[in-house]
Protein backbone atom coordinates (compact mmCIF):
# COMPACT_ATOMS: atom_id res chain seq x y z
CA UNK A 1 0.00 0.00 0.00
CA UNK A 2 1.55 3.15 -0.77
CA UNK A 3 2.72 5.48 1.58
CA UNK A 4 2.23 8.85 0.11
CA UNK A 5 -1.58 8.56 1.48
CA UNK A 6 -0.77 9.57 4.70
CA UNK A 7 -2.19 13.75 4.86
CA UNK A 8 -1.00 13.81 9.20
CA UNK A 9 1.83 16.45 7.98
CA UNK A 10 -0.90 18.71 6.08
CA UNK A 11 0.39 17.12 2.44
CA UNK A 12 -2.64 16.14 0.65
CA UNK A 13 -3.04 12.40 0.40
CA UNK A 14 -2.72 10.49 -3.08
CA UNK A 15 -5.09 7.82 -3.57
CA UNK A 16 -3.87 4.60 -5.76
CA UNK A 17 -6.75 4.31 -7.88
CA UNK A 18 -9.70 6.92 -8.21
CA UNK A 19 -13.05 5.37 -10.05
CA UNK A 20 -15.24 7.79 -11.35
CA UNK A 21 -18.68 6.61 -11.29
CA UNK A 22 -20.18 3.26 -9.18
CA UNK A 23 -22.30 1.74 -11.47
CA UNK A 24 -21.26 -1.87 -12.40
CA UNK A 25 -17.58 -1.44 -14.41
CA UNK A 26 -17.25 1.47 -12.10
CA UNK A 27 -17.71 -0.94 -9.11
CA UNK A 28 -15.88 -3.79 -10.56
CA UNK A 29 -13.12 -1.64 -10.94
CA UNK A 30 -13.02 -0.45 -7.53
CA UNK A 31 -13.54 -4.05 -6.30
CA UNK A 32 -10.72 -5.52 -8.06
CA UNK A 33 -8.29 -2.51 -6.93
CA UNK A 34 -9.23 -2.63 -3.68
CA UNK A 35 -8.59 -6.77 -3.57
CA UNK A 36 -5.65 -6.21 -4.70
CA UNK A 37 -4.36 -4.08 -1.57
CA UNK A 38 -4.69 -0.56 -3.00
CA UNK A 39 -6.15 2.64 -1.45
CA UNK A 40 -8.95 2.90 -3.87
CA UNK A 41 -11.39 6.08 -3.93
CA UNK A 42 -15.47 5.40 -5.29
CA UNK A 43 -16.68 8.43 -6.89
CA UNK A 44 -20.64 8.89 -7.44
CA UNK A 45 -22.46 12.14 -8.60
CA UNK A 46 -26.00 10.37 -7.38
CA UNK A 47 -27.27 9.13 -3.74
CA UNK A 48 -27.15 5.61 -4.05
CA UNK A 49 -29.06 3.74 -4.60
CA UNK A 50 -30.65 5.22 -7.55
CA UNK A 51 -32.55 4.16 -10.56
CA UNK A 52 -31.06 2.82 -14.03
CA UNK A 53 -32.96 2.87 -16.92
CA UNK A 54 -32.13 -0.87 -17.94
CA UNK A 55 -33.82 -4.04 -18.95
CA UNK A 56 -31.59 -5.54 -16.13
CA UNK A 57 -30.59 -8.76 -17.80
CA UNK A 58 -28.42 -10.90 -16.21
CA UNK A 59 -26.14 -13.35 -18.54
CA UNK A 60 -24.00 -16.05 -18.28
CA UNK A 61 -21.16 -13.84 -18.11
CA UNK A 62 -22.00 -11.30 -16.13
CA UNK A 63 -22.59 -13.78 -13.61
CA UNK A 64 -19.31 -15.12 -13.93
CA UNK A 65 -17.88 -11.75 -13.81
CA UNK A 66 -18.95 -10.87 -10.35
CA UNK A 67 -17.19 -10.61 -7.20
CA UNK A 68 -16.35 -14.03 -5.27
CA UNK A 69 -19.53 -14.70 -3.00
CA UNK A 70 -21.65 -12.13 -4.54
CA UNK A 71 -25.76 -13.26 -4.26
CA UNK A 72 -27.26 -11.56 -7.19
CA UNK A 73 -30.90 -10.14 -5.93
CA UNK A 74 -32.71 -11.80 -8.98
CA UNK A 75 -36.28 -10.87 -9.26
CA UNK A 76 -37.22 -13.58 -12.03
CA UNK A 77 -35.31 -16.28 -13.45
CA UNK A 78 -35.96 -16.88 -16.78
CA UNK A 79 -36.90 -20.09 -19.04
CA UNK A 80 -39.07 -18.83 -21.58
CA UNK A 81 -38.57 -16.69 -24.70
CA UNK A 82 -41.60 -15.23 -26.64
CA UNK A 83 -40.20 -14.34 -29.83
CA UNK A 84 -42.32 -11.73 -32.54
CA UNK A 85 -41.63 -9.96 -35.51
CA UNK A 86 -43.46 -6.27 -34.90
CA UNK A 87 -46.27 -7.79 -33.01
CA UNK A 88 -46.99 -10.97 -35.43
CA UNK A 89 -45.52 -14.40 -36.20
CA UNK A 90 -45.17 -15.13 -32.22
CA UNK A 91 -43.64 -18.47 -30.94
CA UNK A 92 -42.50 -19.20 -27.63
CA UNK A 93 -39.31 -21.43 -26.98
CA UNK A 94 -38.18 -23.06 -23.30
CA UNK A 95 -35.02 -24.09 -21.98
CA UNK A 96 -35.01 -26.51 -18.88
CA UNK A 97 -32.11 -24.47 -17.41
CA UNK A 98 -32.58 -21.05 -16.43
CA UNK A 99 -30.98 -18.92 -19.72
CA UNK A 100 -30.59 -15.76 -17.85
CA UNK A 101 -31.90 -13.84 -14.50
CA UNK A 102 -33.18 -10.32 -13.79
CA UNK A 103 -32.77 -7.47 -11.66
CA UNK A 104 -33.42 -4.17 -10.70
CA UNK A 105 -30.52 -2.12 -11.37
CA UNK A 106 -30.52 0.28 -8.16
CA UNK A 107 -30.76 -2.83 -5.80
CA UNK A 108 -27.75 -4.85 -8.01
CA UNK A 109 -25.44 -1.85 -8.13
CA UNK A 110 -25.94 -1.00 -4.73
CA UNK A 111 -24.81 -4.46 -3.57
CA UNK A 112 -21.72 -4.09 -6.20
CA UNK A 113 -20.33 -1.05 -4.42
CA UNK A 114 -20.97 -2.84 -1.09
CA UNK A 115 -18.53 -5.14 -2.27
CA UNK A 116 -16.00 -2.96 -3.62
CA UNK A 117 -16.28 -1.37 0.29
CA UNK A 118 -16.27 -4.44 1.77
CA UNK A 119 -12.94 -5.35 0.33
CA UNK A 120 -11.71 -1.62 1.25
CA UNK A 121 -12.76 0.60 -1.31
CA UNK A 122 -14.07 4.17 0.48
CA UNK A 123 -17.59 5.85 -1.31
CA UNK A 124 -17.97 8.77 -1.52
CA UNK A 125 -21.75 9.97 -3.25
CA UNK A 126 -23.07 13.20 -4.37
CA UNK A 127 -19.53 14.28 -6.04
CA UNK A 128 -20.10 15.76 -9.58
CA UNK A 129 -16.28 15.00 -11.33
CA UNK A 130 -15.70 18.42 -13.77
CA UNK A 131 -12.53 17.29 -15.32
CA UNK A 132 -9.63 15.34 -14.99
CA UNK A 133 -5.59 16.80 -15.57
CA UNK A 134 -2.44 15.42 -15.86
CA UNK A 135 -0.61 18.22 -16.48
CA UNK A 136 -0.16 21.71 -15.14
CA UNK A 137 -0.19 23.51 -11.19
CA UNK A 138 -2.83 20.96 -9.73
CA UNK A 139 -0.74 18.27 -10.78
CA UNK A 140 2.38 18.06 -8.15
CA UNK A 141 4.41 15.52 -10.10
CA UNK A 142 4.43 13.52 -13.33
CA UNK A 143 3.34 10.17 -11.22
CA UNK A 144 0.12 12.20 -10.40
CA UNK A 145 -3.12 12.70 -11.91
CA UNK A 146 -5.81 15.75 -10.63
CA UNK A 147 -9.22 14.47 -9.85
CA UNK A 148 -11.08 18.33 -10.13
CA UNK A 149 -14.48 18.13 -8.90
CA UNK A 150 -17.38 20.30 -8.95
CA UNK A 151 -16.92 23.14 -6.13
CA UNK A 152 -13.01 23.49 -6.81
CA UNK A 153 -11.70 20.69 -4.49
CA UNK A 154 -9.17 18.57 -5.84
CA UNK A 155 -8.86 14.95 -5.85
CA UNK A 156 -4.94 13.09 -6.25
CA UNK A 157 -4.30 9.27 -7.63
CA UNK A 158 -1.84 7.27 -9.03
CA UNK A 159 -4.18 6.10 -11.43
CA UNK A 160 -7.71 6.98 -12.33
CA UNK A 161 -10.29 4.64 -13.66
CA UNK A 162 -13.30 6.28 -15.95
CA UNK A 163 -16.39 4.78 -15.36
CA UNK A 164 -19.02 7.65 -15.93
CA UNK A 165 -21.42 5.97 -18.47
CA UNK A 166 -22.54 6.80 -21.64
CA UNK A 167 -21.88 10.51 -21.23
CA UNK A 168 -18.31 10.33 -19.62
CA UNK A 169 -16.24 13.44 -19.23
CA UNK A 170 -13.45 10.93 -18.22
CA UNK A 171 -13.97 9.53 -21.92
CA UNK A 172 -14.14 13.06 -23.12
CA UNK A 173 -10.59 13.29 -21.70
CA UNK A 174 -9.29 9.93 -23.40
CA UNK A 175 -10.69 11.09 -26.39
CA UNK A 176 -13.66 8.27 -26.60
CA UNK A 177 -14.68 7.96 -30.45
CA UNK A 178 -18.29 6.34 -31.26
CA UNK A 179 -19.62 5.56 -34.31
CA UNK A 180 -23.30 3.78 -32.87
CA UNK A 181 -25.86 5.66 -31.00
CA UNK A 182 -29.45 4.21 -29.91
CA UNK A 183 -31.90 5.66 -27.78
CA UNK A 184 -33.34 3.33 -25.77
CA UNK A 185 -36.94 3.94 -24.22
CA UNK A 186 -38.37 1.87 -21.17
CA UNK A 187 -41.26 1.83 -18.82
CA UNK A 188 -41.53 0.55 -15.31
CA UNK A 189 -45.04 -0.67 -15.36
CA UNK A 190 -46.54 -2.04 -11.85
CA UNK A 191 -49.48 -5.07 -12.91
CA UNK A 192 -51.76 -6.89 -10.74
CA UNK A 193 -50.89 -10.55 -9.74
CA UNK A 194 -52.62 -12.12 -12.85
CA UNK A 195 -51.02 -9.97 -14.96
CA UNK A 196 -47.48 -10.93 -13.30
CA UNK A 197 -48.29 -14.13 -12.81
CA UNK A 198 -48.38 -14.96 -16.61
CA UNK A 199 -45.58 -13.35 -17.43
CA UNK A 200 -43.64 -14.98 -14.29
CA UNK A 201 -40.62 -16.71 -15.85
CA UNK A 202 -40.95 -15.73 -19.59
CA UNK A 203 -39.54 -12.75 -21.47
CA UNK A 204 -41.01 -11.12 -24.95
CA UNK A 205 -38.18 -10.47 -27.66
CA UNK A 206 -40.38 -8.32 -30.40
CA UNK A 207 -38.05 -7.51 -33.56
CA UNK A 208 -39.39 -4.03 -34.24
CA UNK A 209 -40.25 -2.11 -37.65
CA UNK A 210 -37.70 0.90 -37.76
CA UNK A 211 -33.80 -1.57 -38.77
CA UNK A 212 -32.01 -2.55 -35.99
CA UNK A 213 -35.10 -2.00 -33.37
CA UNK A 214 -36.83 -4.34 -30.93
CA UNK A 215 -38.38 -4.40 -27.81
CA UNK A 216 -38.72 -6.40 -24.98
CA UNK A 217 -40.81 -7.24 -21.73
CA UNK A 218 -39.00 -8.30 -18.62
CA UNK A 219 -41.13 -9.36 -15.23
CA UNK A 220 -39.75 -8.62 -12.33
CA UNK A 221 -41.89 -9.50 -9.18
CA UNK A 222 -44.95 -7.23 -9.23
CA UNK A 223 -43.70 -4.89 -12.15
CA UNK A 224 -43.12 -5.57 -15.91
CA UNK A 225 -40.14 -3.63 -17.87
CA UNK A 226 -41.43 -2.88 -20.79
CA UNK A 227 -38.77 -0.95 -23.24
CA UNK A 228 -37.54 -0.25 -27.19
CA UNK A 229 -34.15 0.24 -28.68
CA UNK A 230 -33.55 2.17 -32.30
CA UNK A 231 -31.21 3.72 -33.69
CA UNK A 232 -30.93 7.35 -32.61
CA UNK A 233 -32.68 9.99 -34.80
CA UNK A 234 -36.26 8.31 -34.79
CA UNK A 235 -37.34 9.03 -31.72
CA UNK A 236 -40.63 9.88 -32.18
CA UNK A 237 -41.02 6.56 -33.88
CA UNK A 238 -39.39 5.00 -31.18
CA UNK A 239 -41.47 6.48 -28.86
CA UNK A 240 -44.42 5.10 -30.90
CA UNK A 241 -43.18 1.88 -31.23
CA UNK A 242 -42.73 1.73 -27.00
CA UNK A 243 -46.77 2.69 -27.10
CA UNK A 244 -47.56 0.31 -29.61
CA UNK A 245 -46.22 -2.63 -28.17
CA UNK A 246 -47.34 -1.76 -24.65
CA UNK A 247 -51.02 -1.35 -26.14
CA UNK A 248 -50.69 -4.46 -28.16
CA UNK A 249 -49.34 -6.47 -24.63
CA UNK A 250 -53.06 -5.11 -23.10
CA UNK A 251 -50.88 -2.96 -21.28
CA UNK A 252 -52.02 0.58 -21.45
CA UNK A 253 -54.48 0.50 -19.11
CA UNK A 254 -51.84 0.33 -16.53
CA UNK A 255 -50.12 3.29 -15.24
CA UNK A 256 -46.11 3.54 -15.74
CA UNK A 257 -43.89 4.10 -12.21
CA UNK A 258 -41.17 5.07 -14.03
CA UNK A 259 -41.04 6.35 -17.44
CA UNK A 260 -37.60 6.73 -18.68
CA UNK A 261 -35.17 7.44 -21.76
CA UNK A 262 -31.45 7.21 -22.40
CA UNK A 263 -28.61 6.68 -25.14
CA UNK A 264 -26.29 3.96 -25.36
CA UNK A 265 -23.36 4.34 -26.77
CA UNK A 266 -20.74 2.04 -28.84
CA UNK A 267 -16.84 2.76 -29.76
CA UNK A 268 -15.18 2.95 -32.89
CA UNK A 269 -12.63 -0.19 -33.17
CA UNK A 270 -9.88 2.78 -33.19
CA UNK A 271 -11.04 4.18 -30.09
CA UNK A 272 -8.60 5.13 -27.22
CA UNK A 273 -9.19 3.09 -23.84
CA UNK A 274 -6.51 5.24 -21.90
CA UNK A 275 -4.78 8.66 -21.98
CA UNK A 276 -1.74 8.69 -19.78
CA UNK A 277 -2.67 7.13 -16.09
CA UNK A 278 -6.46 7.20 -16.84
CA UNK A 279 -8.19 4.55 -18.20
CA UNK A 280 -11.82 4.41 -19.42
CA UNK A 281 -14.16 0.99 -19.09
CA UNK A 282 -17.84 0.30 -19.56
CA UNK A 283 -20.36 2.76 -21.14
CA UNK A 284 -17.62 5.53 -20.71
CA UNK A 285 -15.40 3.61 -22.97
CA UNK A 286 -18.50 2.46 -25.19
CA UNK A 287 -18.25 -0.65 -24.85
CA UNK A 288 -21.12 -2.96 -25.42
CA UNK A 289 -22.84 -5.42 -27.83
CA UNK A 290 -24.00 -3.44 -30.64
CA UNK A 291 -26.90 -5.74 -31.81
CA UNK A 292 -28.49 -6.33 -28.30
CA UNK A 293 -27.15 -3.73 -26.58
CA UNK A 294 -26.28 -5.56 -23.86
CA UNK A 295 -23.88 -3.45 -21.62
CA UNK A 296 -23.63 -5.19 -17.78
CA UNK A 297 -21.33 -7.95 -18.61
CA UNK A 298 -19.48 -5.30 -20.81
CA UNK A 299 -19.45 -3.38 -18.10
CA UNK A 300 -18.44 -6.11 -15.30
CA UNK A 301 -15.72 -7.78 -17.25
CA UNK A 302 -14.16 -4.25 -18.90
CA UNK A 303 -14.47 -2.75 -15.27
CA UNK A 304 -12.63 -6.05 -13.75
CA UNK A 305 -9.82 -5.36 -16.05
CA UNK A 306 -10.01 -1.21 -15.71
CA UNK A 307 -9.07 -2.15 -11.97
CA UNK A 308 -6.55 -4.38 -12.28
CA UNK A 309 -4.15 -2.51 -14.71
CA UNK A 310 -5.08 0.69 -12.74
CA UNK A 311 -3.38 -0.86 -10.19
CA UNK A 312 -0.17 -1.37 -12.27
CA UNK A 313 -0.21 2.07 -13.56
CA UNK A 314 -0.80 3.30 -10.07
CA UNK A 315 2.98 1.12 -9.48
CA UNK A 316 4.36 2.63 -12.99
CA UNK A 317 7.20 4.76 -12.16
CA UNK A 318 7.86 6.08 -15.74
CA UNK A 319 5.58 7.24 -19.09
CA UNK A 320 7.28 4.59 -20.99
CA UNK A 321 5.70 2.25 -18.46
CA UNK A 322 2.60 3.86 -17.74
CA UNK A 323 2.34 3.85 -21.74
CA UNK A 324 3.14 -0.25 -21.71
CA UNK A 325 0.35 -1.33 -18.73
CA UNK A 326 -2.65 0.76 -20.66
CA UNK A 327 -1.78 -0.81 -24.16
CA UNK A 328 -1.49 -4.21 -22.45
CA UNK A 329 -5.10 -3.19 -20.75
CA UNK A 330 -6.74 -2.21 -24.33
CA UNK A 331 -4.81 -5.80 -25.39
CA UNK A 332 -7.12 -7.39 -22.87
CA UNK A 333 -10.09 -5.61 -23.86
CA UNK A 334 -9.53 -6.05 -27.48
CA UNK A 335 -8.95 -9.73 -27.62
CA UNK A 336 -12.14 -10.70 -25.62
CA UNK A 337 -14.65 -7.96 -25.94
CA UNK A 338 -13.64 -6.18 -28.35
CA UNK A 339 -14.25 -9.81 -30.85
CA UNK A 340 -17.69 -9.95 -29.37
CA UNK A 341 -18.09 -6.70 -30.63
CA UNK A 342 -16.97 -7.03 -33.87
CA UNK A 343 -19.24 -10.26 -34.32
CA UNK A 344 -22.49 -8.58 -32.83
CA UNK A 345 -21.64 -5.22 -35.47
CA UNK A 346 -21.65 -7.77 -38.52
CA UNK A 347 -25.24 -9.50 -36.85
CA UNK A 348 -26.19 -6.12 -36.34
CA UNK A 349 -26.00 -4.82 -39.98
CA UNK A 350 -27.85 -8.02 -40.93
CA UNK A 351 -30.10 -7.68 -38.18
CA UNK A 352 -31.34 -4.46 -39.85
CA UNK A 353 -31.70 -5.68 -43.33
CA UNK A 354 -33.11 -9.14 -42.48
CA UNK A 355 -35.27 -9.04 -38.89
CA UNK A 356 -37.59 -11.59 -40.45
CA UNK A 357 -34.50 -14.27 -41.01
CA UNK A 358 -33.31 -13.60 -37.44
CA UNK A 359 -37.24 -14.80 -36.44
CA UNK A 360 -37.45 -17.80 -38.35
CA UNK A 361 -34.23 -18.98 -37.66
CA UNK A 362 -34.51 -18.44 -33.30
CA UNK A 363 -38.45 -19.70 -33.75
CA UNK A 364 -37.79 -22.42 -36.23
CA UNK A 365 -34.11 -23.55 -36.72
CA UNK A 366 -33.14 -25.57 -33.43
CA UNK A 367 -29.07 -24.59 -33.99
CA UNK A 368 -29.52 -21.17 -33.85
CA UNK A 369 -31.69 -21.30 -30.50
CA UNK A 370 -29.29 -23.46 -29.25
CA UNK A 371 -26.60 -20.63 -29.81
CA UNK A 372 -28.96 -18.17 -28.25
CA UNK A 373 -29.51 -20.58 -25.13
CA UNK A 374 -25.25 -20.87 -24.78
CA UNK A 375 -24.72 -17.56 -25.16
CA UNK A 376 -27.56 -16.36 -22.55
CA UNK A 377 -25.96 -19.26 -20.21
CA UNK A 378 -22.93 -18.67 -20.25
CA UNK A 379 -21.85 -21.76 -22.09
CA UNK A 380 -20.43 -19.50 -25.35
CA UNK A 381 -19.47 -16.44 -26.85
CA UNK A 382 -20.53 -14.34 -30.16
CA UNK A 383 -16.90 -14.60 -30.33
CA UNK A 384 -16.00 -18.08 -29.43
CA UNK A 385 -18.87 -19.39 -31.27
CA UNK A 386 -17.54 -17.85 -35.09
CA UNK A 387 -13.97 -18.62 -33.76
CA UNK A 388 -14.65 -22.56 -32.76
CA UNK A 389 -17.54 -23.56 -35.33
CA UNK A 390 -16.92 -23.70 -38.69
CA UNK A 391 -20.80 -23.72 -39.68
CA UNK A 392 -21.54 -20.41 -37.99
CA UNK A 393 -18.28 -18.84 -39.38
CA UNK A 394 -20.10 -19.76 -42.87
CA UNK A 395 -23.50 -18.79 -42.41
CA UNK A 396 -22.11 -15.05 -41.00
CA UNK A 397 -19.78 -14.52 -44.21
CA UNK A 398 -22.86 -15.45 -46.55
CA UNK A 399 -25.25 -13.59 -43.84
CA UNK A 400 -22.61 -10.30 -44.93
CA UNK A 401 -22.59 -11.24 -48.13
CA UNK A 402 -26.70 -11.64 -48.76
CA UNK A 403 -25.82 -15.19 -50.07
CA UNK A 404 -28.23 -18.07 -49.22
CA UNK A 405 -30.79 -15.67 -48.39
CA UNK A 406 -34.14 -16.14 -49.09
CA UNK A 407 -35.82 -13.80 -51.69
CA UNK A 408 -38.01 -12.89 -48.96
CA UNK A 409 -38.04 -13.09 -45.26
CA UNK A 410 -39.74 -16.29 -44.15
CA UNK A 411 -42.30 -14.38 -41.87
CA UNK A 412 -43.24 -11.31 -43.94
CA UNK A 413 -44.12 -13.10 -47.25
Amino acid sequence: MSGENSSADGVQQVWDVVVVGAGPAGASAAYAAAVAGRRVLLLEKAELPRYKTCGGGIIGPSRDALPPGFELPFRDRVHAVTFSHNGRFTRTRRAKQMLFGLVNRAEFDQQLVEHAQKAGAELRTGVTVQRVEQHGSAVPDRRTVAVVLQGGETVLARAVVGADGSASRIGAHVGVKLDQVDLGLEAEIPVPEPVAEDWKGRVLIDWGPMPGSYGWVFPKGDTLTVGVISARGEGAATKRYLEDLIARLGLSGFEPAVSSGHLTRCRADDSPLSRGRVLVCGDAAGLLEPWTREGISFALRSGRLAGEWAVRIAEAHDAVDTRRQALNYAFAVKAGLGVEMSVGKRLLTVFEKRPGLFHAGLTGFRPAWRAFREITQGKNSLGEMVRSHPLAQRALTAMDRGQDAPAQDPVSS
